[in-house]
């Protein structure tokens, strides 16, 4: 793995992800100007030469400070709601699949086909970096896909970076949330609930394939 994408965030595979990437680096210029400008406005009053006492008491300056928070928050709050409603929107999924989460293991069901019904344990052979499982979870690409999840024991987290997606696993309780993938390739994610010992050996792998091939091999089942 580059540098660079242990120092960020990974490749966006999902609209989510990639306007939470572009929330961070709107954020990012928000506190930089900030930073700049108390910076500049801390070292104007050490340095008297650069500081004019009668701006403490400057209405219309008072007018500005206060306004450009307000200005700020709003800048900061329009795509922070966007991504929010992007999070929770139910756009019509096509497949559903239930995912369990076990000490230490998942297990996956897809509703739509009875017979595909399979766990998914850690293959340390494949990996030193424990992210590889034996079985992937197989999704098509460009399709809205719901994903059900809750825990036979303890609390677990189903979380797959690259798509901006992360949701507990609770007993008893069934959590959903709506995923769609832009490309094919391999994402890896991992618990990340503290849910016991082997809290880091129970990782999750999904293997992102074109509809066609999906439904191709749905039907040699």
């Amino acid at each position: 793995m580059p540098m660079w994408m242990s120092l960020s965030f990974q490749d966006s595979n999902s609209p989510l992800m990639e306007n939470m990437s572009f929330f961070h680096d709107h954020m990012m210029i928000i506190i930089l100007t900030i930073t700049v400008m108390t910076a500049y406005l801390l070292l104007s009053s050490v340095l008297s030469k650069f500081f004019n006492l009668k701006n403490t008491e400057d209405q219309h300056l008072e007018v500005f400070w206060t306004t450009l928070p307000m200005l700020i928050l709003i800048f900061i709050s329009m795509p922070s709601l966007k991504i929010l409603y992007m999070a929770d929107e139910m756009n019509h999924p096509v497949l559903t699949i239930k995912t369990m989460g076990h000490q230490w293991f998942w297990s996956y069901e897809y509703s739509e086909v009875e017979k595909i019904q399979f766990d998914s344990f850690m293959n340390q052979e494949l990996t030193p970096r424990l992210l590889q499982t034996n079985n992937h979870m197989v999704c098509p690409t460009k399709m809205p896909i719901r994903i059900i999840t809750s825990s036979s024991d303890v609390i677990h987290s189903w979380t797959i970076p690259s798509l901006g997606v992360k949701v507990d696993a609770i007993p008893g309780r069934l959590n959903q949330l709506f995923i769609n993938i832009k490309r094919t390739g391999i994402m890896a994610g991992q618990c990340s609930e503290i849910c016991g010992t082997n809290h880091s050996f129970m990782p999750i792998t999904i293997s992102a394939i074109p509809p066609t091939e999906f439904y191709k091999s749905i039907k040699m089942i």
